[in-house]
């Protein structure tokens, strides 16, 4: 977001919302706002008596749109997965190896500096912290999401609907299991035995997400493929 766009955010954060438009657009301002200061600051940081400094309110205006700092994350979350999903989708061509789709996957949801970190604590903390109505809202976003992507990884993969949707959440779960392990301490200045980097080199996400995908896309292929003639 540029400078022009901050200034005007801000501005239509200070004048007073009388209307359903100009409170949907104060909402999303601060979106903007605390999705910029997100990225900068990562989730334990994140503070919205600083987010509030930063959008030029008050903090007890900020509770007016979100309950809580975690359903301020989960629609963090949500924007984030559904502009995440558009870039994806966009980037798959037919054919598709399991290799390319995997690895498709994987490059841009990374691109997304917003994504990842939220839906790796989005179910053991973020979703603990919001409304059941406000949840179930939630759920059924991620529901149009996965029926999108099965739809596409369908098409390229040329798998059933069935065995696409089950890649498609399989491929979620792997993805924030293989990049849990990149969370650690950041050790590249260090100088570390040969044995440490050798070991930490075999939990990088990357490769860890590309080999184990392959497998599981191959497996749900033949799961369903009919037995050959003996």
């Amino acid at each position: 977001m540029g400078d022009k766009a901050v200034v005007s955010g801000i501005v239509a954060i200070n004048q007073r919302a009388r209307s359903a438009e100009q409170k949907a657009l104060r909402r999303q301002v601060v979106l903007e706002v605390a999705e910029t200061y997100f990225r900068e600051v990562g989730y334990e940081a994140f503070s919205m008596a600083q987010l509030a400094k930063k959008a030029g309110l008050v903090k007890g205006t900020l509770y007016l749109y979100f309950t809580t700092r975690e359903e301020l994350f989960l629609t963090l979350y949500e924007q984030s997965l559904m502009r995440w999903g558009q870039v994806f989708i966009g980037s798959l061509s037919e054919p598709m190896t399991s290799r390319a789709y995997a690895e498709r996957l994987y490059s841009t949801a990374l691109m997304d500096g917003a994504f990842l970190p939220l839906l790796i604590r989005l179910e053991h903390v973020i979703e603990h912290n919001v409304s059941i109505s406000r949840l179930i809202q939630s759920k059924r976003v991620f529901i149009r999401q996965v029926e999108a992507f099965a739809e596409a990884t369908s098409t390229v993969l040329q798998l059933s609907e069935a065995q696409a949707r089950e890649v498609v959440k399989t491929m979620g779960v792997l993805l924030i299991g293989a990049t849990r392990s990149d969370q650690g301490p950041s050790l590249d200045n260090e100088a570390l035995p040969q044995d440490v980097q050798a070991l930490i080199a075999s939990f990088a996400s990357e490769p860890l997400f590309i080999k184990n995908a392959v497998r599981i896309i191959e497996g749900i292929r033949a799961e369903a493929a009919p037995p050959s003639n003996q």
